[in-house]
């Protein structure tokens, strides 16, 4: 049981579930701003270039009434999320990934171990004033 509870809390903390958590977030807070800028202003403009109306854009045929209006104002918004989302989230993953395939790292490289393990043994012979150039085991005492 434990170890099924071990698997899950991994499973949770792995960077792809908590980066997907803060994607839907984000997805659905933008989501709510592009439907109030549709209804705040595309509505109404729509509604002045359509010839009034609550709605804007409606055309009445034998007492059925077509809300072109609201629709295109549909389309417009989506068609603005779709852009932002592409630009602010595809694209940048695209790049980092495309980055990471060809084997650039986005920062700086470090030293090997095998390098930090000869610096460390350089820095103890020379505190015990052998040369760090000498044999590779210190002298018996």
């Amino acid at each position: 049981m434990v170890g099924v509870l071990n698997g899950f809390k991994d499973f949770l903390f792995r960077g792809n579930v908590v980066d997907l958590a803060v994607a839907v977030v984000i997805g659905s807070a933008f989501t709510a701003v592009v439907t109030s800028f549709a209804d705040s202003f595309l509505r109404p403009l729509i509604g002045l270039l359509g010839g009034g109306g609550e709605l804007g854009g409606v055309l009445e045929v034998d007492d059925q009434q077509f809300t072109w209006g609201a629709f295109l104002s549909t389309v417009i918004t989506f068609v603005l999320t779709a852009t932002v989302v592409y630009f602010l989230v595809v694209l940048p993953i695209h790049r980092l990934f495309e980055r990471r395939a060809r084997g650039e790292e986005a920062g700086p490289v470090g030293p090997t171990e095998l390098e930090l393990l000869t610096e460390i043994r350089d820095l103890l012979r020379a505190q015990q004033g052998l040369d760090p150039e000498g044999p590779a085991t210190p002298p018996a005492r």
